[in-house]
């Protein structure tokens, strides 16, 4: 079973991969930022264990990481 930080990790990473799919398909909603989105998706029981390092964090592991597909 997950801890809260594995979940939030999940969570975030889970909103950045849906943020650049939407992005590259011209379907979100203008003027979101990614930090915004992650916020408005994320369930509201895993907010308190998500900040602004966790998140840079992740993207750089997510960013860094590519697979080609």
């Amino acid at each position: 079973m997950l801890n809260k930080r594995e979940m939030a990790i999940a969570h975030i990473a889970s909103a950045i991969t849906v943020y650049s799919i939407r992005q590259n398909a011209d379907t979100l909603a203008k003027n979101i930022s990614m930090i915004d989105f992650i916020l408005k998706t994320v369930p509201d029981d895993s907010k308190p264990d998500i900040n602004m390092d966790l998140i840079d964090y992740v993207f750089s592991y997510v960013s860094a990481t590519r697979f080609d597909t």
